[in-house]
């Protein structure tokens, strides 16, 4: 069975582990109605993508 020869240190243990950053997710502005939205996606609050109506949104 393989076991380490010496204990692994808390600095490299450390480097090891500064790999695993989460991000978070861009934002970009919608051009119609200026609300965030993810980028290159339609936008969920009017439902324009690329300067046109993409998809038909609901309104409450």
């Amino acid at each position: 069975m393989a076991v380490p020869k010496r204990k692994t240190s808390r600095s490299r243990r450390d480097a090891r582990r500064a790999t695993w950053k989460g991000t978070l997710p861009t934002y970009s502005e919608c051009p119609q109605c200026h609300q965030p939205k993810l980028p290159h996606r339609v936008c969920g609050n009017c439902g324009y993508y690329g300067g046109r109506q993409a998809v038909e949104v609901e309104v409450e």
